[in-house]
């Protein structure tokens, strides 16, 4: 297996990177291991002492440990406990990946570049610089919400040449793209609605567009 496509997201095991709507999103080594083995896998159901052997051999680890993993791989693909969309679990056996899939050969030509990402509230147009922008009631952060439904430090927002992700700062209410609790990093799509305490925003991303041509050189 070098590059699996399922849904929206890739799975490189050459690069051991996966992307979301073009966007990485970053996943500890376990988890991308066990996400990698369950897709080779796919559709047989991994047995729980199968996965043990393979990503911690000799090793003895509670049931929490890959409990957490599979809470972090859904959050990064999108999948959803009681829908089980892309894994499905078997209970006191295992896991499968039950999600249609394919093999792709080839590298990406890469997604689209990003020229500018906003976060609409209203009326207002709040542009987001390249880098990390914390959203929250602290008057220092990058996006100022003053609403006591906001924690000070409440999200934070990752924008790079390729796009940008989402990722909840422990806030007391919590951070939803959509209908979707944000549990990790998420990567955001352009129109995406987002919910920060009581407060709703919207985002945009814009890709780098052609240059527009003169009146002269579109004659035929």
């Amino acid at each position: 297996m070098v590059r699996v496509q399922f849904g929206d997201c890739v799975l490189d095991s050459d690069t051991r990177q996966l992307f979301v709507r073009g966007v990485e999103v970053h996943l500890q080594p376990k988890a991308f291991q066990f996400l990698e083995l369950l897709i080779q896998n796919r559709p047989r159901v991994v047995p729980k002492s199968e996965i043990h052997d393979k990503l911690w051999p000799g090793t003895f680890v509670s049931g929490g440990t890959l409990t957490s993993l599979l809470a972090e791989v859904r959050s990064a693909i999108g999948d959803d406990a009681h829908e089980g969309r892309f894994v499905r679990t078997v209970h006191s056996v295992g896991y499968a990946f039950s999600a249609p899939s394919q093999e792709i050969s080839g590298r990406p030509a890469g997604p689209k570049i990003v020229s500018a990402v906003w976060l609409l509230r209203g009326q207002q147009r709040i542009p987001l610089e390249p880098g990390e922008s914390i959203l929250g009631r602290d008057p220092g952060a990058a996006v100022y919400l003053d609403d006591p439904s906001v924690s000070r430090r409440h999200a934070r927002i990752l924008v790079t040449e390729h796009g940008a992700t989402i990722e909840d700062l422990n806030s007391k209410n919590g951070t939803l793209v959509g209908e979707k609790r944000v549990d990790g990093v998420l990567a955001l799509a352009d129109g995406d609605k987002l919910r920060i305490g009581v407060i709703d925003l919207t985002i945009r991303i814009f890709p780098v567009l052609e240059s527009t041509q003169s009146a002269v050189e579109r004659k035929p």
